[in-house]
């Protein structure tokens, strides 16, 4: 019989007969004293709950792919092919829509899971016709994960496509540019590429805003994204836009522009140049004869350039509206010639030299004021530089290299100097405003906004001299016949020739129109450019800007003025008592 005291070593060493490494693991993991049937079943419990969160995150992520194929989630199998996103919607100052997304399928594939490649292009091609079925077996017969087939196919051709059952072939949902009123805009608007990326005019200046790096970073949805307002007016645009048509088609022209714009905040209201093109197909901008002449054109714009050359004159102070310049005879530099389109032959005043257009009462009011004052005056009014607005499309003007007297005579009067047309048009709203020069904008600005980035460029006398030369010229001058009852309109015409293989061209001319109205206080100036126009009966075989572009702008003014919220005044006085009493010449 063993004693208590072997009985308790025996107990005592039991313990110690455990490998030390197997008494750690076990305090590791359950501890001292814990009821290890309990321990257990709390850890399988564990394990069920991590389990269901799991094939709960995978069920919803399958739901996902169901219901929302067209997401993110499964745009990210595209790799390195992009894919169309959103865009903000372009609406007009009055809220109509000028572009917008619609989403359209693409037609894409997987070609490691096409089964049978023959087959494939053989259905494929069936459905959808214009699919080059030799591109097509390139395309499918690779190892890679995915590869366009088609985009922005029809629902009609999705659904047909889907019953075949083509194992590697999907659809992905993106978006498309519409333009719902097709060429009505185009040259302002601009156009996007298949990828929905801007490329021309207000478009591509959205992708130059951060647009494209919001797209690249997967950010461009459609929930974060305001619509842009511009300045233009659909109604207005439309006017414009028809009645440049319809002198385009009378007066056979190569190409005709118009431009509207608000003298006191420098908002484009309008801008038409055709031949113009519908962005919804936007190949058709590649022919260079459709062009946008009013941004990316520059031209010699003839007598409509005498407006600067005049203001400079008065502005200086040492003329005024009673100086007086002989223009009985030609102006002779080396072989240039230069003389008067049915000249008066007599000593004329300054306003008699604007409503006449006589080039050597302009030239001789240049040349008195000397080379370096004109150029620095054409200088301080944005002539001499190119013009920067939101359509990324600007020409840089084609200045002369060496500047000398007979460089100042002629762009005294509109020849030797190319600018932009829109360029001509910002220098004559300073003109007419109380002398501020004020930026052009596509998008919407208040007068406050306008004048906190404006620069006085002229005294405001001088301005308000202008606006009585101007309205002066539409009653007794080259612009009567742009006269509209009711609208007290002011102008300027210009005729330049065309410069033909080093050559001006006689027969081939450039007539440019400038109005502002109402001109005792203007608040808008209309431009029409017509490109080579022919002379008509009606027009007595006279193809110059006061036959042609000067009606075409009265027409505009008598449709568009009342869009424009200007109302008819009657029985107004002339120029000389309306404008010229609080003037002093």
């Amino acid at each position: 019989m063993e004693s208590p005291a072997q009985t308790g070593s025996q107990s005592a060493a039991a313990p110690s007969a455990e490998p030390w490494r197997r008494r750690f693991m076990r305090t590791m993991l359950y501890g001292r004293n814990v009821d290890r049937a309990a321990k257990a079943k709390a850890r399988v419990g564990l394990a069920i709950a991590g389990f269901s969160v799991l094939y709960a995150i995978i069920a919803v992520r399958l739901v996902m792919f169901a219901v929302v194929p067209e997401s993110n989630i499964a745009r990210r199998t595209v790799t390195k092919d992009a894919v169309a996103t959103a865009r903000p919607d372009i609406l007009d100052r009055n809220g109509m829509i000028l572009a917008t997304d619609v989403r359209t399928p693409s037609l894409f594939a997987e070609p490691r899971r096409i089964i049978d490649v023959d087959e494939a292009v053989e259905l494929l091609t069936a459905v959808v016709p214009d699919l080059d079925s030799n591109e097509l077996r390139d395309r499918i017969s690779t190892r890679r994960g995915f590869a366009w087939l088609k985009r922005e196919i029809t629902a009609k051709q999705q659904q047909d496509i889907w019953r075949l059952g083509l194992p590697g072939v999907g659809f992905l949902s993106e978006n498309k540019r519409v333009y719902p009123n097709h060429a009505e805009v185009s040259h302002l608007i601009g156009h996007v590429n298949i990828d929905n990326q801007g490329i021309a005019g207000i478009e591509k200046w959205l992708d130059g805003r951060g647009l494209a790096a919001l797209h690249m970073a997967g950010l461009a949805a459609d929930r974060l994204q305001r619509p842009v307002n511009l300045a233009v007016d659909l109604r207005v645009q439309h006017a414009l836009r028809d009645e440049l048509i319809f002198a385009a088609e009378k007066f056979k022209v190569k190409a005709a522009a118009g431009l509207i714009v608000d003298v006191d905040t420098g908002e484009i209201v309008s801008m038409v140049s055709l031949p113009d093109y519908d962005p919804n197909s936007p190949k058709q901008a590649n022919d260079p004869l459709r062009i946008n002449r009013l941004t990316t054109g520059v031209f010699e714009l003839g007598s409509t350039f005498k407006a600067l050359t005049t203001a400079m004159a008065l502005d200086s102070g040492k003329i005024n509206l009673n100086s007086t310049f002989d223009a009985r005879g030609s102006l002779r530099y080396g072989k240039f010639n230069i003389s008067d389109y049915k000249g008066k032959n007599r000593v004329l005043t300054v306003p008699e030299i604007f409503i006449y257009s006589s080039n050597i009462g302009t030239a001789k009011m240049a040349l008195a004021l000397g080379v370096e004052h004109h150029k620095w005056f054409l200088k301080k009014l944005g002539q001499l530089d190119r013009l920067r607005t939101e359509l990324p499309e600007s020409a840089e003007p084609l200045v002369p290299k060496k500047w000398g007297e007979l460089n100042t005579v002629t762009i005294a009067f509109g020849h030797g100097l190319s600018i932009a047309p829109l360029q001509a048009v910002a220098g004559i709203n300073a003109l007419v405003n109380g002398g501020l020069l004020i930026p052009p904008t596509f998008l919407k600005r208040s007068k406050e906004e306008a004048r906190a980035i404006a620069k006085q460029v002229v005294k405001p006398e001088t301005s308000d001299k202008m606006r009585y030369l101007m309205r002066l010229n539409a009653e007794r001058g080259t612009s009567t016949r742009a006269e509209v009852k009711g609208y007290y309109v002011g102008g300027k015409t210009g005729t330049s020739e065309k410069v033909v293989n080093g050559r001006y061209a006689r027969n081939k001319l450039l007539t440019t129109f400038t109005a502002i109205l109402p001109a005792d206080k203007p608040r808008y100036q209309i431009l029409i450019m017509l490109d080579e126009p022919q002379g008509l009966k009606e027009t007595h075989g006279y193809a110059t800007s006061g036959w042609n572009a000067a009606p075409t702008a009265g027409r505009v003014i008598a449709r568009v003025a009342p869009m424009l919220g200007i109302e008819p005044r009657f029985d107004l006085p002339p120029a000389d008592q309306l404008i010229l009493a609080r003037v002093r010449p």
